[in-house]
């Protein structure tokens, strides 16, 4: 499943008509989290190199997520557990539905979170929430998910996917230069020095101020019509 992912999020980085990527559970749920017979075979051989090829390949695909130009949107239909969680916590946004179930289950099987869920959750949770979800691996629906700012929205389950669409729809009508340059600064905001987030405002402004999406935008507002942007 990483490697397929892979592939796609590669393909859709480099396809610029992508306008945006929704990732979502094929069943009732999510994703369930690892294979735990298959890291169970690795243990009796005492045999790690199945397992690290597997989180270098979720390596690859966490840093895709993170560097596509596209936003990326979890669609989380159901449980999400485990690596399923971090790998949607590594996507853009969060939309959740009453069937939304977070849990960083590592712990009750004697591991640490991967998929980059120490970045991801402590940025979302602060540092104390996180430790507290990450060692005891607790159930957290998604009411309070959203309380904690892990979901954007939660919508009602009938007409979720629908839902979703309309979401994942407005961000791709919206200027993709602009869309990619907001994605890039707020990731590169987290942390850094006021002055480097200035830096980065002051320099891409000055790009995109030139940009045929920043003539149509200005364009449309003067003459108070919607954008078409890309066009």
């Amino acid at each position: 499943m990483r490697d397929v992912l892979l592939e796609k999020l590669t393909a859709y980085a480099e396809d610029l008509d992508i306008r945006c990527v929704v990732i979502t559970g094929a069943g009732r749920a999510f994703c369930a989290g690892g294979d735990i017979e298959a890291m169970g075979q690795w243990q009796e051989n005492n045999d790690t190199s199945g397992f690290t090829n597997l989180l270098g390949t979720v390596e690859k695909v966490v840093k895709k997520l993170r560097t596509m130009p596209q936003p990326v949107i979890a669609a989380i239909n159901g449980p999400a557990a485990g690596g399923g969680m971090n790998m949607a916590l590594a996507c853009d946004m969060r939309l959740g539905c009453e069937k939304t179930l977070f849990s960083e289950s590592f712990v009750k099987i004697g591991l640490i979170p991967d998929w980059g869920g120490f970045e991801s959750l402590t940025r979302l949770v602060g540092a104390a929430k996180s430790m507290e979800l990450m060692m005891t691996g607790e159930r957290i629906e998604a009411e309070e998910a959203y309380r904690l700012g892990l979901l954007n929205h939660v919508f009602p389950l009938d007409g979720f996917m629908e839902q979703v669409q309309a979401f994942a729809e407005r961000l791709a009508s919206g200027p993709p230069q602009a869309i990619t340059a907001i994605k890039r600064g707020v990731y590169n905001a987290v942390g850094a020095p006021l002055e480097t987030v200035l830096d980065f405002e002051h320099r891409t402004q000055a790009t995109l101020i030139l940009s045929d999406d920043s003539r149509e935008g200005m364009r449309a507002f003067l003459e108070k019509r919607p954008p078409k942007f890309g066009a």
